[in-house]
């Protein structure tokens, strides 16, 4: 099926691709099948591709990912990043190793921009809200708050997540994270947020969203109830822009459309306009929410956001791991 294609700025193209099934539905295609679907931008240096919910990007031992599917049928693709198994949306890979370290180091120095969706199962969130919850790696591997669930507080405001820096875990080593959000849309249990990582830890976004009470909508780390009755997680890489230092410098701006999959909790309640009007909403949340960025936000990401990135990172191997996203991969969410 043929890409939507519009221009996004001068300097950037945005693809967004038809809207598509979660990966269990797809199993039978053969990697050229898959490629030529889901291709939201490629050039002599990148392909960036629109990652179905249920394939990891790579790292599986049992299963298919992106990276194996390639190099079966003859292509090398390295990852730039890294989302979740259980997540859909953009993913970046370089076709070379020059390409790659320059993503990397835009990765690592915060220039790569990244905006994901999440429905969470939940109301009350405010307009616009900050999460700066320490992370470190708990039993089986898996991602927890580095600090006691109780020592977690709000400002006046009800604005900022934190924890005091007297209750972070000392016996295990700990990761400085940070989450902004706004918020889209709510109807019923469920609120629509556009969210920007500022770091990228594995499972950053779903961690920090149900440690303050606002699991996203069938995560099986969080909402178990919804996951066992077969929901996909509600988590979607929606936007990226990166400068193209093999074409100039140009930056490049990529969206991806969520799937049908993704709207289903929330399908019945959508307002007239159905996805479009939100996400024209979500867009300008993500305007207003860049527009207010603090100087102390991109202070605290400048000192504080690169350390101990390295274990909270990974390859997504099953939902109760913590995969990486931006790590999403190395970046890794």
């Amino acid at each position: 099926m043929a890409c939507r294609e519009r221009m996004m700025s001068p300097s950037g193209l945005t693809r967004t691709v038809d809207p598509r099934p979660h990966w269990d539905g797809m199993r039978a295609m053969g990697w050229t099948e898959l490629r030529a679907g889901r291709v939201l931008f490629e050039d002599q240096a990148v392909l960036v591709l629109d990652k179905p919910a249920g394939i990891s990007v790579v790292g599986e031992r049992h299963e298919p990912d992106l990276v194996g599917l390639a190099r079966d049928a003859g292509e090398r693709l390295l990852p730039v990043h890294r989302i979740d198994k259980v997540a859909s949306g953009a993913v970046l890979f370089a076709k070379d190793q020059r390409a790659h370290a320059g993503l990397t180091r835009q990765f690592q120095r915060r220039s790569l921009d990244k905006a994901y969706l999440a429905i969470t199962r939940s109301r009350g969130l405010p307009e616009q809200g900050t999460i700066e919850l320490p992370l470190s790696v708990g039993r089986k591997n898996t991602v927890r708050v580095a600090a006691p669930r109780a020592a977690i507080v709000n400002d006046r405001a009800g604005t900022r997540w934190s924890v005091a820096p007297s209750e972070v875990f000392t016996h295990t080593r700990t990761y400085p994270s940070l989450t902004t959000f706004a918020s889209v849309w709510q109807a019923g249990r469920n609120t629509l947020l556009a969210v920007r990582p500022v770091t990228g830890r594995r499972h950053q976004i779903r961690v920090h969203l149900a440690w303050i009470g606002h699991p996203i909508e069938g995560d099986p780390l969080f909402d178990k109830e919804s996951a066992a009755g077969g929901a996909r997680t509600c988590l979607h890489s929606w936007r990226m822009a990166f400068d193209a230092a093999w074409s100039g410098g140009v930056r490049i701006g990529v969206e991806a459309a969520p799937g049908a999959d993704f709207w289903a909790p929330v399908r019945a309640r959508l307002p007239e306009g159905g996805p479009s009007t939100v996400l024209a909403r979500a867009a300008a949340a993500l305007e207003r929410l860049a527009a207010q960025a603090s100087p102390s936000t991109e202070s605290w990401a400048a000192t504080r956001s690169g350390r101990g990135a390295g274990d909270l990172r990974g390859s997504t191997r099953s939902a109760g791991t913590l995969p990486s996203k931006d790590p999403e991969p190395t970046n890794g969410l």
